[in-house]
């Protein structure tokens, strides 16, 4: 019995990574602008695996039991890695999108203005 609800439990954990090839389509072709169908997918690429990470326990409790929680744990240890997989799609979006701030652009705000060595001064 405990060997059914390992096998169980390991479809339960790897079931995240077969969702993934079709929600990185959708992401890439839903384009890269703000619309929001885009911000709709975004919003469910962090959403699903953020509630996937906080409910783990909850997610195999029906399948443990005192002999097999030791295997359990790297099952719960591979759903989490399939979760922050998913979380990486949605990096990989927002990044596409340019809503990550990734250039020094994005920090103009802490730049201090650079104090010349030299002025010229245009002669008349």
């Amino acid at each position: 019995m405990d060997t059914l609800k390992l096998k169980k439990a390991w479809e339960t954990a790897l079931a995240p990574a077969k969702s993934l090839p079709m929600t990185a389509f959708m992401m890439y072709m839903s384009g890269n602008s703000l619309q929001i169908f885009s911000i709709m997918m975004v919003f469910m690429a962090f959403k699903n695996p953020l509630i996937g990470l906080l409910n783990v326990n909850a997610a195999f409790a029906r399948f443990e039991s005192e002999s097999n929680r030791d295997k359990m744990l790297q099952v719960k240890m591979a759903y989490v890695a399939m979760q922050i997989l998913a979380l990486a799609v949605g990096v990989w979006k927002i990044n596409a999108m340019g809503l990550l701030p990734t250039t020094r652009s994005d920090w103009l705000a802490w730049e201090h203005l650079r104090e010349p060595l030299e002025r010229a001064v245009p002669a008349l």
